[in-house]
């Protein structure tokens, strides 16, 4: 029924992902999709943008995202902060190098679209320092709760390990290293209680973005109106 509302031509959006379920609370399953444009010969999509189809009216609600352009937009729709209603997750590639990606959390009780979680709100809040040690070592700092994590990368290989450290396994030279912006974000639910949380993955860098050393793995939960760290793990 829908379809009527987007004009067939090369310039004008089309649906490029679906899915139902309820998210304004009527308990009425909702068309929820992503429109865009599609760019000719390539997968890359501009102007993507949320739109809801109410069940119950077929009243269709407009959510512009401020990242808008990428690849394989996609939802998922799942109950995030406990109201025993479907919340939209919204993921987006960006295409870049860094294999960044684009994540948008809404709410849509009473067709109100409220934004709970923003990809770029959350890279501002979680900042990393990463610092190579003596002995083989590299030392990842969690700023936002203080924790400190310690890789050994001395299997990494003779040449790689040469490059940085003399015969005695001393540094020749200071090296820092960097955290990803958010690289991928998975709902989990870890408790079984119906409830998601969200699984937020970040790569750990060495000299470059291709020298990756491991990732930072952020599970959030739902408390007081916000996604809060729930756990935090280092992986290799």
């Amino acid at each position: 029924m829908y379809n009527c509302y987007f004009r067939a031509n090369a310039m004008s959006p089309v649906i490029v992902f679906s899915t139902r379920g309820d998210v304004n609370g009527d308990r009425i399953p909702d068309t929820v999709f992503l429109t865009g444009t599609r760019t000719p010969m390539s997968g890359f999509i501009q102007n993507i943008t949320l739109v809801v189809q109410d069940g119950r009216t077929g009243r269709l609600t407009t959510v512009p995202l401020s990242e808008n352009a990428g690849y394989n937009p996609r939802i998922f729709l799942g109950d995030f902060n406990g109201d025993k209603v479907k919340d939209i997750l919204i993921s987006i590639d960006s295409g870049g190098s860094g294999a960044t990606m684009y994540h948008y959390v809404y709410s849509f009780i009473n067709n109100t679209p409220k934004l709970i979680f923003d990809f770029n709100v959350y890279n501002e809040e979680y900042k990393y320092d990463v610092i190579y040690k003596d002995n083989y070592k590299v030392e990842v700092i969690s700023r936002k709760n203080n924790k400190k994590y310690i890789i050994d990368i001395s299997l990494r290989g003779e040449e790689y390990l040469n490059e940085i450290y003399d015969k005695n396994g001393k540094l020749k030279e200071p090296i820092s290293g960097f955290v990803n912006p958010l690289s991928g974000l998975y709902p989990v639910d870890f408790n079984y209680d119906g409830i998601y949380e969200l699984l937020a993955y970040q790569k750990i860098a060495g000299r470059f973005n291709a020298d990756s050393l491991g990732y930072v793995l952020n599970t959030l939960k739902w408390e007081n109106n916000s996604f809060s760290l729930w756990n935090q793990d280092v992986a290799i």
